[in-house]
């Protein structure tokens, strides 16, 4: 008797900012817009962090969270993910790391590696940038362990949150 295979469900992490427009506003879109993906299910949120900007031209200040998701789809399949809610809130990718309405990250899928020219998982960076790692840290506290002493430079709690569909 063949018993057909069940789809093979993971824990993964995306990282959401935003510094342009109603930074508040693109970051719950693209927690939403996961929410309503085929084969996402957002199993929780961080804390949303006020972040100074890492790079690139002089640019406003960011909000930055991390969101955990359960889900059936590949990295590469996350990637699409993140480049169709980017562009739902009108992104426009310019010079890089310039300003952005949003920007969605795939950080880590568990058990999953990826060494492509336009995909790295895990992030290649995400070690060394607190815009990351803090928000992080409130869903994986193995994370916490990555904090310089005194906490992340230019990473600032706020009292903003985000909504879990």
């Amino acid at each position: 008797m063949n018993v057909p295979k069940s789809p093979r469900v993971t824990r993964a992490y995306l990282g959401i900012g935003s510094n342009l427009g109603d930074r508040l506003a693109h970051l719950q879109s693209a927690v939403d817009g996961l929410a309503t993906t085929d084969g996402i299910d957002v199993a929780g949120v961080s804390g949303v962090y006020a972040t100074d900007p890492a790079g690139g031209p002089e640019q406003g200040e960011y909000l930055n969270a991390v969101v955990a998701v359960e889900t059936e789809l590949s990295a590469r399949d996350l990637l699409g993910v993140a480049h169709r809610l980017e562009n739902e809130a009108a992104r426009v990718r310019g010079e890089r790391w310039g300003p952005r309405t949003l920007d969605v990250d795939v950080l880590v899928v568990t058990g999953e590696e990826v060494h492509e020219p336009d995909l790295e998982v895990p992030h290649p960076r995400m070690w060394e940038r607190g815009f990351v790692m803090a928000p992080l840290g409130d869903l994986d506290p193995n994370a916490r362990s990555h904090e310089p002493p005194g906490g992340w430079p230019g990473v600032r709690t706020t009292d903003l949150s985000l909504k879990l569909p």
